[in-house]
């Protein structure tokens, strides 16, 4: 049976996700697209279900299938690929780090969020831990997250909270004024810190810091965005590690 009323009880659940309070309400957030659903099938996550259109039926066996209209009225996508995942948010008390970790800051974009994510997926830094930050779970994060939510720990909690949790961990701010980067030789357990896309590190933070580095810049270059300075600094701090 297809579901063609957009007024149907079950479309109506899953159009509000696109708002955060009803995502954090359920505990739920919304994966699109054909590729990122099977990655988070793959990827072993926790999935209330799939909705599809009939065009995908095949591939998403056992899935809800909509009309293409009322898919469009449920897609955050400009060109909707016609399928999407349900999906439980992790349950993830606050724990002090095993590894090397990042504290985000007060990173306000979903989209630099998302892209934050999915550097640090990529270059093994899978506890993150967010302060203030814009919603990850929002459709604008997952996206740009290219799946690299699903494979990383997130960890959201007071200033006051996160920073006692890491108060053995040497904390590594990325500042205008601080040492090259490049030139850096980071304890081999640490936290690198990414600030606020305009006013960058919290005081707060930065009085805990243990180190603060920066990445050089021609003089035309006033500044990088976060999500690239995020993604340069998570790599170079990796490299430099003796």
């Amino acid at each position: 049976m297809i579901i063609t009323s957009r007024a149907n009880p079950l479309i109506k659940e899953i159009a509000s996700l696109s708002e955060k309070k009803f995502r954090k309400q359920a505990g739920l957030y919304l994966v699109e697209g054909t590729k990122p659903v099977k990655e988070c099938i793959a990827a072993g996550c926790d999935i209330e279900k799939i909705v599809c259109t009939a065009d995908n039926e095949k591939t998403f066996s056992g899935a809800v299938v909509v009309s293409d209209g009322v898919f469009k009225s449920i897609s955050s996508e400009k060109t909707p690929q016609g399928a999407l995942a349900v999906v439980k948010m992790p349950q993830t008390p606050l724990r002090k780090p095993e590894g090397c970790c990042l504290l985000l800051d007060c990173l306000q974009d979903p989209g630099n969020l998302g892209t934050v994510i999915r550097t640090a997926n990529a270059a093994g830094y899978e506890e993150i831990y967010l302060i203030n930050c814009a919603d990850p779970y929002s459709p604008k994060a997952v996206r740009a997250s290219m799946s690299g939510i699903f494979f990383v720990k997130l960890f959201s909690g007071s200033c006051g909270e996160i920073l006692s949790l890491l108060e053995d961990v040497p904390l590594i701010c990325a500042d205008m004024d601080g040492e090259n980067i490049f030139g850096f030789i980071p304890p081999e357990r640490h936290c690198l810190c990414i600030g606020n896309e305009g006013s960058g590190i919290s005081r707060e933070v930065f009085s805990k810091s243990a180190y603060s580095v920066k990445i050089p810049m021609r003089g035309t270059c006033e500044s990088l965005n976060a999500a690239v300075s995020a993604g340069i600094a998570m790599y170079a701090l990796k490299n430099n590690i003796k």
